[in-house]
């Protein structure tokens, strides 16, 4: 079982393939459409949940082009790529209600996308219960929540969301949240969906009891997108990325290269957490321009969740439903 923080499953893989040519009870699929790479990793049985560390289920990725964040026509096609994928895990029809629930804090922008996600949803559920003569019948009920965290309501949040369901009675929960990496380039670029619940707070090293069917009663989506990186996990990338270098450059004949080549990477990053913690901590890093990221992509994950949520409608049905 793997050891170094990530939420992401194709992250675990890729750490696990490092150090054994298989990985047992796993199965992986990738496509591409144009630059949007989806990849599908699939644990099967518990030997695949032993070697990943995650529970067994299906886990989606989707990793978007690097100027998603700065171009509209390429937000709306990872937004559709979302919704396919949304649509493919998730078996709703137009008399079910969803209920999307927005984990994080409001106040700390890299925590803050499951409330900005909710604010950009197109809620439906009181339409259809106070106007349902002036409502499309293909329309689904959705609703939503963003509960806050322990440290502002005192409340937990896996309370505040079964108080919820057993009120409401959803069929379907969607939860969204921010993720921790361990790698830098991952960082606002890459969206997981995964359909066997969440921890709020894993990426932090923060863990809550985890919403899933098990704990809830009903299926539940997760989708997360990684925002911070910690600062050990940062420095350790950095320094491998100079010793890769200087291994590529170097001698073979000469003793440097063998020695560079000697170094144990599991026992550096050890050395590297070792070293920073009495300085730094937890200390957990997110890119300068984190306002515009997280503006661009909870947009997108909102139109990917309204799309597969209300398939009776077209993409400019619904941002001119939300404008």
């Amino acid at each position: 079982m793997i050891n170094i923080r990530t939420d992401l499953a194709v992250e675990a893989r890729e750490i696990y393939k490092k150090q054994n040519e298989e990985t047992p009870g796993v199965e992986v699929t990738e496509k591409n459409d144009d630059d949007i790479k989806t990849t599908l990793v699939r644990v099967i049985d518990d030997e695949g949940e032993r070697a990943m560390g995650k529970p067994k289920g299906e886990y989606i990725t989707i990793d978007m082009p690097k100027f998603t964040h700065y171009d509209g026509d390429t937000m709306d096609r990872v937004s559709v790529a979302l919704g396919k994928a949304l649509s493919e895990i998730i078996n709703f029809d137009k008399s079910m209600t969803a209920l999307v629930v927005g984990l994080g804090n409001w106040n700390i922008t890299p925590d803050a996308l499951g409330p900005k996600v909710v604010s950009k949803l197109m809620i439906t559920r009181h339409l259809k219960q106070l106007i349902p003569d002036q409502i499309d019948e293909g329309i689904r009920p959705v609703c939503a929540i963003a509960p806050g965290v322990l440290g502002l309501t005192g409340i937990e949040t896996s309370e505040i969301i079964k108080g919820v369901v057993d009120k409401i009675k959803p069929n379907l929960i969607i939860c969204i949240d921010a993720l921790a990496s361990r790698k830098l380039d991952r960082v606002n670029t890459t969206i997981q969906i995964g359909n066997t619940g969440i921890s709020p707070g894993s990426g932090v090293q923060n863990k809550r009891m985890e919403l899933s069917e098990k704990t809830l009663g009903v299926p539940v989506i997760a989708i997360g997108v990684p925002t911070v990186v910690d600062a050990a996990t940062m420095a350790n990338d950095t320094i491998d990325m100079v010793i890769d270098d200087m291994i590529e450059n170097s001698d073979r004949s000469k003793g440097f290269y063998s020695m560079l080549k000697s170094i144990d990477k599991d026992e550096k990053q050890k050395m590297i957490h070792e070293i920073l913690n009495p300085y730094v901590g937890d200390l957990m890093v997110t890119p300068k321009e984190v306002d515009l990221v997280m503006d661009s992509i909870s947009k997108v994950i909102a139109n990917g969740i309204n799309i597969s949520l209300q398939p009776a409608l077209e993409l400019e049905d619904i941002n001119r439903f939300m404008n």
